[in-house]
């Protein structure tokens, strides 16, 4: 199996709801680094997973509505806890749409296996891993 990834981040700001949160409940900010990785059996023609450039400009691209957001405010989230973990859900959620789409160019079909991180601090981070199926 071979991968590739990049990296990008989003500042956000959200709050949470339930005792479970303690003082998260308040509205606080975060900076995520995102990195996706791309998995895929073998390599491409010329040699690569994916074209580095394309998966970073379709990262940033489903970043940028999230970024500098109160994600409490955005509809799409309404009445969800915006968690880390969740929050990996979404984006691979978008970006294995964005791959299914071709968005990726050529070479983007090989792509089998997606994996989200996002790190929330110099120590802890979540991920969301698994095929491009929905």
């Amino acid at each position: 199996m071979y991968a590739v990834e990049v990296r990008d981040h989003v500042m956000i700001a959200h709050s949470f709801r339930g005792a479970l949160f303690g003082p998260a409940q308040a509205l606080h900010g975060a900076t995520f680094v995102v990195d996706v990785a791309f998995f895929r059996e073998s390599l491409t023609p010329e040699g690569v997973v994916v074209d580095i450039g394309r998966a970073g400009e379709v990262l940033k691209r489903i970043l940028a509505p999230l970024n500098y957001c109160n994600l409490d405010d955005l509809p799409d989230f309404a009445g969800i806890n915006t968690t880390t973990e969740f929050l990996c859900g979404h984006i691979h959620r978008a970006m294995a749409a964005a791959v299914r789409a071709g968005d990726l160019g050529p070479g983007g079909e090989g792509v089998s296996r997606l994996r989200v991180t996002l790190h929330e601090s110099h120590v802890a981070r979540a991920w969301c891993e698994g095929p491009l199926d929905p």
